[in-house]
């Protein structure tokens, strides 16, 4: 049994039931309105939690996993929505790197940059990206994908041969729904491959406390006026499936690494 807990975040409290399922040995402890869930999952300890939604929700919660539950790795898996046009419904993203678009202090500093520790953006940790390519890669087979989501679950939301993207991401307090805010952020950020709301705050912390962390983002719709996706159908069969399989997957590699 390893001593290195790790946390585990979901932007919806879905996911974050079917990872909780896969535990062990499951308690519970109340801190800061959230509720945390410990157990094991391949005798590995883990801590699970709904971040709730929000940069500063998202980087309180992170920060309780570090310094109250001594988690020794962070992973955060969610939903966002597309910015690149490649991008499809039920595809995968693995952030690289993580922007918080709503950050500009000009003219005291460059656009994006973040304040006393002058970088623009937070880099996810080799080795980990590596390890969730290969996990998520072998989800996304389709032999393989098809034993954990229905055919007609898959259909429904016209996926049909997701894909796996490993690239930037663009966290801020703002929801994108329209075509003219996506096209303003690629003039700024142009290799940004989709958007949400948690990410780089959850970077920033692990950074700061020199935690490895992944950020893993199941696109849920194309951020802008033609979304029209069943959102919460979505996220009960397709993301929270997505999210459980990929946390198995990894830990069983862990345990074998």
């Amino acid at each position: 049994m390893t001593d290195n807990t790790i946390g585990i975040m979901g932007a919806m409290p879905e996911e974050i039931d079917s990872i909780v399922s896969l535990l062990s040995k499951v308690s519970k402890h109340q801190v800061g309105g959230r509720t945390y869930y410990e157990g094991y999952l391949n005798n590995i300890k883990a801590i699970v939690v709904f971040s709730r939604w929000g940069k500063v929700a998202a980087a309180a919660t992170a920060t309780t996993l570090i310094l109250k539950f001594k988690i020794k790795e962070l992973i955060f898996s969610g939903v966002a929505g597309a910015v690149n046009p490649n991008l499809n419904i039920g595809d995968i993203v693995i952030g690289k790197r993580f922007f918080q678009h709503d950050m500009d202090a000009r003219p005291l500093m460059k656009q994006f940059e973040i304040p006393l520790l002058n970088i623009s953006y937070f880099e996810s940790p080799k080795d980990k990206t590596a390890l969730f390519q290969s996990t998520i890669n072998e989800l996304l087979d389709q032999q393989n994908l098809l034993k954990v989501i229905p055919q007609e679950d898959l259909q429904e939301f016209n996926i049909h041969n997701p894909q796996l993207y490993i690239g930037d991401i663009a966290s801020g307090d703002k929801f994108f729904a329209k075509e003219e805010d996506k096209q303003q952020l690629l003039s700024l950020l142009p290799n940004v491959l989709c958007v949400e709301m948690e990410g780089a705050a959850v970077a920033q912390i692990a950074y700061e406390y020199q935690v490895p962390y992944s950020i893993i983002r199941t696109i849920s719709d194309a951020a802008d006026e033609q979304a029209k996706v069943n959102f919460p159908a979505f996220i009960q069969n397709i993301s929270s499936q997505y999210s459980s399989e990929i946390i198995k997957l990894y830990f069983s590699r862990l345990l074998l690494s």
